[in-house]
């Protein structure tokens, strides 16, 4: 079902416009620009009067005319149609986006709304969080994280070979105090979920009859402000 905005209405339709978190386009039947929303001057660089009537595929290249025909009709009832392109601003920078596309019946029946999201930062973000999860995993310092409760969430492969865990699961059905109860390390968890980084070195009995000398970092791990659990490593020395 199309979406159909009264005369009377436009103006407030305008301002929901103005607030959404997204680029807006509104575009003709085949594409071609209409308006756009504030936001979509912050991404694309452009004013509205500077790609009025051009096709939508000024701003997102990959959708053409053809392309833009071959979602109209993939539009149904009330269904939407997602793409993952690449948006091109004024400076001819490009970057990631997802667009919904949708119908609605502004000045035309079957106008279409081109709901643009940056996701360019999100990509970055998982691109960092995947590095660090690489990092983390092949650390030679065993390296574990906890929740507020002690019960153990993550683990690497050290930390799984220092200890003898088959694996990660296995390592989950454990609390902190199952693997430390040396002084102070219970004592250095809460003060590492009240915001306190502690390093302690300890004498651990390794091999046979020898004796390792381990160093036991442990810190708040914080979400924000707000701290989840606590996070460490234990390294030989």
């Amino acid at each position: 079902m199309a979406i159909f905005v009264p005369k009377d209405r436009r103006s407030l339709f305008r301002q929901f416009l103005g607030g959404m978190y997204d680029a807006v386009v509104i575009t003709d039947p085949n594409g071609h620009i209409l308006d756009i929303n504030p936001r979509a001057t912050e991404h694309f660089g452009y004013e509205l009067d500077e790609v009025l009537d051009q096709p939508v595929s000024m701003l997102v290249p990959g959708l053409h005319s053809e392309v833009v025909q071959r979602i109209r009709k993939g539009i149904e009832g009330d269904r939407h149609v997602m793409v993952n392109a690449n948006g091109c601003d004024k400076e001819g920078r490009k970057f990631a986006c997802e667009v919904t596309v949708s119908v609605i019946d502004l000045m035309n029946p079957g106008d279409l709304v081109f709901t643009i999201r940056n996701i360019e930062k999100r990509r970055e973000l998982m691109s960092a969080y995947r590095s660090m999860v690489n990092a983390f995993n092949i650390s030679a310092a065993a390296l574990f994280a906890c929740d507020a409760e002690g019960r153990i969430r993550e683990t690497n492969e050290a930390f799984r070979e220092m200890f003898d865990i088959a694996s990660d699961d296995e390592a989950r059905g454990h609390v902190f105090s199952d693997y430390m109860t040396d002084p102070p390390l219970p004592e250095n968890f809460k003060k590492a979920l009240a915001g306190e980084t502690t390093v302690t070195g300890i004498v651990a009995d390794g091999d046979g009859d020898d004796q390792e000398e381990l160093e036991i970092t442990l810190a708040p791990n914080k979400i924000g402000r707000k701290i989840q659990g606590v996070v460490g490593s234990v390294s030989r020395v």
